[in-house]
């Protein structure tokens, strides 16, 4: 008899997709290095799956020196080459110049909000939206709030932050718990967000 957890339907082709759903996936944060981290890896994505990013986030670790927000904006052409040739990340020239001009957009941010959680949280009035999916494949691909997210990371100069990306970043950082409601990870994230505070 299976004694594993149920999950989300998306979680459950392999131990490190179920890995990430169970431990971090819709849990809320205003850790200004996983919500850089997530920025720089659902851009990655972009046209992948999620599974092959997961299975190069310890490349992406060790180019992205653990996601340093400065460390990335300051990142040469010279380092650029080094990563292109590498296969532990994946190996996308406007991706990555992209995370870089995202990096000094971020810290803008961070400048003038006092924290990028601060400008993110705003979006959802500082309190994550509960989803109610019985199924993960009827969660919208996008919503008003993702569209205006995305529409100002635009304005500022990000790139690699359509509405569809932003949705996605939000249910990965907790703004929108989107786990199923048969999944045993949603009673958990809706419990984590009735206290979230900034």
């Amino acid at each position: 008899m299976d004694s594993s957890p149920q999950r989300c339907n998306w979680a459950v082709q392999s131990d490190l997709e179920a890995s990430y759903h169970d431990q971090q996936w819709g849990v809320p944060t205003s850790n200004e290095t996983k919500l850089f981290e997530f920025l720089v890896l659902e851009a990655a994505q972009a046209g992948l799956s999620w599974r092959t990013v997961l299975e190069k986030r310890e490349g992406y670790r060790h180019y992205y020196q653990d996601f340093d927000v400065h460390s990335v904006a300051n990142f040469d052409q010279a380092y650029i080459d080094k990563m292109l040739q590498d296969p532990a990340i994946i190996r996308n020239k406007l991706k990555i110049n992209s995370s870089i001009k995202n990096a000094k957009v971020f810290i803008a941010i961070q400048g003038e909000f006092g924290s990028f959680a601060k400008y993110l949280w705003a979006f959802v009035d500082n309190r994550p939206i509960q989803g109610q999916l019985t199924d993960y494949r009827d969660a919208p691909v996008e919503t008003e709030i993702s569209k205006a997210l995305s529409k100002d990371l635009k304005k500022r100069g990000m790139s690699f932050v359509g509405p569809t990306i932003m949705y996605a970043y939000m249910q990965a950082m907790g703004l929108v718990n989107d786990h199923e409601l048969s999944c045993h990870c949603h009673d958990s994230c809706q419990a984590a967000g009735a206290i979230f505070r900034l």
